[in-house]
């Protein structure tokens, strides 16, 4: 058994997203490993609260860390602004609290909250550096922001400009890339950004546990399509709606009355969403939900009959929560989602124009939709999807295969 020291920026076992990733990868790697975990001192009350209520074995192989920079040097970061400046300082400063701490360790490995256009110093510890899973957002197609506002094609774009100049000229990128042991990378984009050769994998970063499917459970009876996010343009929600109208308005007065679309989340652009479904006449059709519990979240995957998520980002948890329920997903595809959605369990729908793009996808959920058997089929593809790559226990092995090998 080693001893991995990680560092994991965002971890918090209440919620979703990165901090749950990060609390359920720490979990992973004390099944096989010691682990000594670095984070924010800002989780140590939910960590300290959720393992006081739920004992487990494993937390005797965890032993973990808390790390901030002084006051004077956070003070300015307030919630997700500044978040990306914080989390390259916090990484510097990581390597003198640890040089301090002097635990003892056999790997490092630097766990979330990263992408591949900044920089780790896990390597300056002179042990055996793991870096991953490495994330890679593409761009945005210039068609798919055209119904928002100007200034999110602006600020994409000047991303993409900042991503290019770490990507050419960031010596912290040089070396990191080139004192990894080995690279997790989380979608194919990575190592073709990076120009890696050997010491890498490719692997989905997004897993989920079993909530415990029923194949016997086909829904409440309608045809329901679920998505879920926050309401902004890289989760192209505005596909989402006129995909749905393209489908719906293809149907009969029966047949409508059995067919809804649920969008969960919430977000700056909710109004903009709204007033689409008006304009397209499926406002009575479109339901929105604000953000809810988890198990309530679930809950409702449980009773949806489709998964629709043309998303323009590079990863997605709820994917893959969408497929331990068996729900066929329909996505685009890109660098995300689509790279491990197969036609088994779901449609994968090209880049385009934004009008192919809309009755793409608008297809696709008719296809699913008058074809029953095909849907059944789909339903039990993706529960072997989410079993084979995105049950939580992959990872761990995926982990551990890892740290055996470097």
């Amino acid at each position: 058994m080693k001893t991995i020291l990680a560092t994991a920026y965002a971890v918090n076992p209440y919620k979703g997203s990165e901090d749950g990733m990060g609390w359920n990868f720490v979990l992973q790697i004390a099944r096989f490993n010691k682990v000594i975990p670095i984070t924010r001192e800002n989780n140590r009350p939910h960590i300290e609260k959720y393992m006081a209520e739920n004992p487990s074995e494993l937390y005797a192989n965890i032993e973990f860390l808390y790390f901030d920079l002084p006051y004077w040097m956070r003070f300015w970061k307030k919630g997700g602004r500044g978040a990306m400046l914080y989390y390259w300082m916090w990484q510097r400063g990581v390597i003198s609290f640890l040089n301090k701490k002097k635990p003892n360790f056999d790997i490092t490995h630097n766990l979330n909250f990263h992408n591949d256009w900044t920089p780790s110093y896990l390597w300056k510890l002179g042990k055996p550096f793991v870096w991953g899973p490495v994330g890679h957002h593409p761009l945005i197609p210039a068609q798919y922001l055209g119904p928002y506002k100007k200034t999110y094609y602006l600020k994409d774009r000047f991303t993409w400009m900042v991503k290019q100049y770490f990507w050419r000229f960031s010596a912290g990128i040089t070396k990191t890339k080139n004192n990894a042991a080995h690279i997790l990378c989380m979608n194919d984009g990575v190592p073709q950004r990076l120009k890696l050769t050997g010491k890498y994998s490719v692997r989905p970063s997004v897993a989920t546990q079993d909530f415990g499917w029923n194949q016997s459970i086909s829904g409440t009876g309608k045809f329901t399509l679920i998505s879920a996010g926050r309401f902004v343009p890289l989760k192209g929600f505005d596909l989402t709606i006129r995909s749905f109208a393209e489908f719906f308005n293809h149907l009969n007065a029966d047949q409508k009355e059995g067919c809804e679309l649920i969008l969960v989340g919430s977000g700056p652009e909710k109004a903009l969403l709204k007033a689409l479904t008006v304009e397209l006449r499926v406002d009575k059709q479109v339901k929105f939900i604000s953000w809810i519990e988890r198990s309530t979240l679930m809950q409702m995957f449980k009773n949806a009959s489709v998964f629709l998520f043309p998303s323009h980002e590079g990863a997605g948890m709820v994917v893959a929560e969408a497929l331990s329920f068996g729900l066929p997903v329909i996505c685009l595809d890109n660098e995300g989602p689509g790279q491990y959605i197969t036609e088994d369990c779901g449609y994968t729908i090209g880049l385009g124009d934004y009008e192919t793009t809309v009755k793409s996808l608008g297809f696709a959920i008719s296809e699913i939709y008058h074809n029953p058997v095909k849907r059944q089929a789909m339903r039990l593809a993706a529960r072997m999807r989410f079993e084979s790559i995105f049950h939580w226990d992959k990872r761990g092995e995926q982990l551990q295969k890892i740290y055996s090998e470097v």
